[in-house]
């Protein structure tokens, strides 16, 4: 990394995407979010419809921030986490609220990481942070730079880290520019957005 990753005070959004091997990379970070987080954040993770309905209380746990599947219409609430419902695209309105689509897939997946990273960076602009893990498809990418044309910030998993390294690979050759991290700095990164430290 040649800059810094941003300080809460400057992001009210972060948005992760990830495929393949994205899983083992939020268990490692969740353990360690123990204080309450100022960015709300939402995330688009392919895997089987019924496991991503579990994904909230897979990883909850108290001294966590909230964690929820999003309900349509309702609200990004600040400190909570947020993910996608099975089988509905995730998107952000405007207004700062949660909409979810049944158009169709996006790189053979419904819920798309490209389509919940562009609608954000409609909607926060330069107030976003995105975040590209490890996967084994292109998807991501598009929104990403999207994410980086508007002025946000984009962060991807370092490749050789990842377990399919076919995504974060995608995501750089689309936005250059990107903060590229291995897990312990993308963990201690999230983890300093809390509360606490600002």
């Amino acid at each position: 990394m040649t800059k810094r990753l941003p300080t809460a005070e400057l992001i009210d959004l972060v948005v992760i995407g990830g495929s393949a091997g994205a899983i083992e990379v939020l268990s490692q970070v969740v353990l360690q979010l123990t204080s309450p987080l100022a960015p709300a954040v939402a995330i688009v993770i392919h895997m089987a419809q019924d496991a991503r309905a579990m994904l909230p209380e897979i990883l909850s746990a108290p001294g966590r921030p909230p964690m929820k599947r999003v309900e349509d219409k309702e609200p990004v609430v600040a400190g909570t986490v947020y993910f996608a419902a099975p089988g509905y695209h995730l998107l952000i309105e405007r207004e700062h609220t949660f909409a979810l689509s049944i158009d169709e897939p996006v790189h053979f997946s419904r819920p798309s990481i490209d389509v919940l990273f562009e609608s954000a960076a409609d909607a926060y602009g330069p107030r976003l942070a995105g975040v590209i893990l490890s996967g084994a498809n292109t998807d991501g990418a598009t929104g990403l730079r999207a994410i980086g044309a508007a002025g946000g910030v984009t962060i991807v998993q370092r490749p050789d880290s990842a377990i399919a390294s076919t995504m974060p690979e995608a995501a750089l050759l689309a936005c250059p520019n990107s903060h590229v991290v291995d897990v312990p700095t993308l963990t201690e990164w999230l983890a300093s957005l809390s509360i606490e430290v600002q």
